[in-house]
């Protein structure tokens, strides 16, 4: 067993302090960036492997910090003779209590004209600590950092870059007011990335994602078609014919690129049972597994949705164009008449809580053993055994088809130790590829947080933006203050550059468009009113609401998230009339005029480095004004929403400096119900 030993620093760079020996290794050189460690109680056990998930040991260690402690400060990982840095910020809830928002640093970058292996980091709200890496090894002035005056920093990147195709530089500032943002740059072979055309698919940052519903998208041939036709199924929730063939034509349609999507989400495709289950009685219907989230066996392909064959066609199209596709995988639950729990039906949780009741959607009480179902078991993921077994099925998924990655479905309800044996699993099997992986969680940022790590997952759909935006766009007491609060709260918890999904919507959630336009209620059973109502858009204004939200979702950090639909606005309330037919023909002119500005929204930012690596700056924020910037290397973006009913004229100075012909500020003016981006 190799020894891991480590010790606590605290880097000074901008306040000129002396060097801490840092070697270099190619073995951390080249594993994925170690995200920061938020502590958040006087005395965190950490589990090193979370952040450096290649690692061989599943050491521990325990930080202790108090409100005196600094706010930015970094540990150091010593592994045979190379060394790597865990950022580490002191989030304890007094030491927050004490932060200055308005006084905090704020970070952004400009090139140096000329040196293609140097930038400038421009420093406003002097920071006294400046903590900068490339890759995970920390930075200093005798290596990679020039002290130019105290608000400029000149970074060189190390020459070990140069043999990487694509690495990183990091930086992370903080004063006594509080942490401030953080920087992003992306290096190919020694080089600092300043135009998109540089990056790849395999470039997480850089995605847009589609999500579809298999059964309800395209029908590519007809000869797998079985709907149950069974009188206690209603045809709302039997298969309509939706396949993968479909999905190919699409892409093959050019339909994906006209929306610049890069990464097709596919809903799952694993084998789902050929009969009835589930009941409700307003209407009174079974269900049948049109969706996929019932798995009968889980390392077939549904004959519903096409062969094996039919699905590595798509993935090999898919790349040939330029594109990622990743599976919604199912891990909490299996069908209860699935031959795996057939043969183990122990591999399950109680179906029962210790005081007798049923464990049945307890989501929070009992979040790692209540059944969604009853026909749909939560299996026993904290034994050791049964882990093993389902993350390899998992495995089987990126072994035998190239996919890029996984949604991961009801992330909270499976344990931890599942995501990190899968996540290793990953890495070992497959060393040269990348994978994106991204779940579905809803609770605080907190626990949110607590499965994105470089061990874990890559991010999580970002549910709370996208509730707070209902909230502030659709209610009478809505205020995009407390958007700029909940983006905020995000910044500080996930990073200036996380990988969270900016969602319009979901296939759980009634769509947006109905919610902004009044045509479903926040205050109604919004299942029932699908069932029972043929739900329309009404009112127009709620065109001009979603295309605000695309706006939002494309110009703030994150990965854009467009639910099939929301790009022209297809109405619905929820499950299961948010799953409805796609339409690619017969758009009405506010339909159409939303697919456009999709479409516009996701160029500007396919071709922007600042949507994708800038930094986040508020410029503004009250009850109907929000506004902010971003900036990557000098180019800056600036969006502005207005969401009242009058056009307002909005000023707005930029930070740190920047100007625009010549002066140090921008003017919008902004429509009713609209935006303004400003390049």
């Amino acid at each position: 067993m190799r020894k891991l030993s480590f010790f606590l620093i605290m880097m000074l760079v901008a306040a000129g302090c002396g060097r801490v020996k840092v070697t270099p290794s190619p073995r951390f050189d080249s594993a994925p960036l170690a995200s920061p460690c938020l502590v958040q109680e006087d005395s965190q056990k950490v589990i090193v492997r979370d952040y450096f998930p290649t690692m061989v040991e599943s050491d521990t260690m325990t930080l202790v910090k108090t409100p005196a402690d600094p706010f930015l400060s970094w540990v150091l990982l010593h592994l045979d003779g190379g060394d790597a840095a865990l950022v580490v910020k002191n989030m304890l809830p007094a030491k927050m209590e004490g932060c200055e928002p308005g006084k905090v640093p704020f970070i952004t970058t400009v090139p140096v004209e000329g040196k293609e292996d140097r930038f400038r980091i421009l420093i406003e709200n002097q920071a006294d600590d400046v903590l900068v890496l490339w890759q995970n090894t920390v930075l200093d002035k005798e290596h990679g950092i020039r002290v130019i005056d105290r608000n400029t920093l000149e970074i060189t990147v190390p020459r070990n870059a140069r043999r990487m195709e694509r690495s990183y530089v990091r930086a992370f500032c903080a004063n006594a007011s509080g942490i401030g943002n953080d920087i992003l740059v992306p290096v190919s072979y020694g080089k600092v990335i300043r135009d998109t055309k540089q990056l790849k698919r395999t470039d997480k940052h850089a995605q847009v994602l589609y999500s579809l519903m298999i059964d309800r998208f395209v029908n590519g041939r007809t000869d797998n078609d079985m709907p149950l036709n069974s009188p206690i199924v209603n045809k709302k929730v039997d298969y309509w014919g939706g396949d993968i063939l479909g999905v190919t034509k699409t892409l093959e349609s050019g339909y994906f690129d006209s929306l610049g999507v890069t990464t097709i989400w596919l809903s799952p495709i694993t084998q789902n049972p050929y009969d009835a289950w589930g009941q409700i009685h307003d209407p009174e219907t079974r269900f049948s597994g049109y969706h996929g989230y019932w798995p009968y066996y889980a390392t077939a392909v549904d004959v519903r949705y096409g062969t094996d064959a039919e699905l590595r066609d798509l993935l090999a199209k898919a790349h040939a164009d330029n594109k990622n596709v990743i599976l919604d995988y199912v891990s909490n639950h299996m069908h209860i008449q699935s031959p795996t729990l057939t043969a183990h039906p122990d591999w399950t949780t109680p179906s029962d809580t210790p005081d007798g009741r049923p464990n049945r959607q307890l989501y929070d009480e009992f979040r790692l053993t209540t059944w969604f179902d009853d026909h749909i078991p939560t299996l026993d993921l904290e034994r050791p055994d049964i882990c093993a077994q389902l993350t390899d099925s998992a495995l089987f998924w990126m072994k035998n088809f190239d996919f890029d990655g996984f949604r991961h479905d009801a992330t909270k309800h499976v344990p931890e130790q599942y995501w990190r044996m899968l996540t290793r699993k990953l890495l070992d099997n497959f060393p040269d590829r990348t994978f994106y992986q991204i779940g579905e969680t809803y609770g605080s940022t907190s626990l949110i947080n607590s499965y994105v790590k470089p061990g874990m997952q890559d991010a999580q759909f970002d549910f709370n933006v996208y509730d707070t935006f209902i909230w502030a766009t659709t209610r009478p007491d809505g205020s995009f203050e407390g958007l700029a609060d909940r983006l905020a709260e995000d910044m500080s918890v996930y990073g200036s550059h996380h990988l969270m999904g900016n969602i319009t919507g979901n296939h759980d959630r009634s769509r947006y468009i109905c919610l902004a336009s009044g045509d479903v209620s926040q205050d109604e059973d919004q299942k029932l009113a699908g069932w029972h109502r043929d739900i329309r858009v009404t009112n127009p204004v709620g065109y001009s609401y979603l295309k605000m939200l695309h706006a939002l979702n494309f110009t703030i950090p994150g990965i854009p998230c467009i639910y099939y639909g929301d790009e022209y606005g297809q109405p619905g309330a929820n499950d299961p009339d948010n799953r409805r037919w796609m339409q690619f023909e017969g758009l009405s002119a506010d339909e159409k005029d939303v697919l456009s500005c999709t479409e516009g929204l996701a160029a500007l930012h396919n071709g922007s480095m600042a949507l994708i690596y800038g930094d986040f700056k508020l410029l503004r924020a009250d009850r109907d004004i929000l506004a902010w910037s971003r900036t990557y290397m000098g180019e800056t973006v600036v969006t502005v929403l207005n969401k009242g009913t009058v056009a307002q004229k909005v000023d707005l100075s930029l930070p740190c400096g920047l100007t625009c012909q010549g002066r140090n500020t921008v003017s919008a003016e902004v429509q009713p119900v609209s935006f303004a981006i400003i390049k």
